[in-house]
């Protein structure tokens, strides 16, 4: 089962739910041995291909850090927190972070855009 890391200690993802804003974008990294990268992949495209039949999703993207990396990042837009909660939620989801393997640790976030003047615009 992979283990889950907060990425910013101050506050965790499932406080980060309570929020009722959209869209968000889902940033989550994982962090693999390198034997068990194919275990990985595996579980990664079974909650993919069950998250994008549920309300509320835009897309996903996921990388692998280069030069034989086991270091993988997913990128994940969903309409809103709420979207995002309940497909989290789902039982169905949670019974496959079971097939993910023993060394996977995941850190997932939730973002949304930011206007830097100059530089971006939300």
């Amino acid at each position: 089962m992979v283990a889950l890391v907060e990425m910013d200690p101050t506050i965790t993802l499932f406080e980060q739910m309570q929020d009722r804003g959209g869209p968000v974008v889902l940033i989550n990294s994982f962090k693999v041995r390198p034997d068990e990268v194919d275990q990985l992949l595996s579980a990664w495209t079974a909650d993919a291909t069950l998250m994008r039949a549920q309300p509320g999703y835009i897309s996903t993207q996921l990388h692998r850090g280069i030069g034989g990396s086991c270091v993988f990042l997913n990128y994940a837009v969903w309409e809103s927190t709420e979207h995002f909660a309940r497909a989290f939620a789902n039982p169905e989801f949670q019974s496959q972070l079971g097939h993910y393997p023993s060394s996977a640790t995941s850190e997932p976030h939730l973002f949304r855009k930011l206007a830097v003047a100059g530089v971006c615009v939300e």
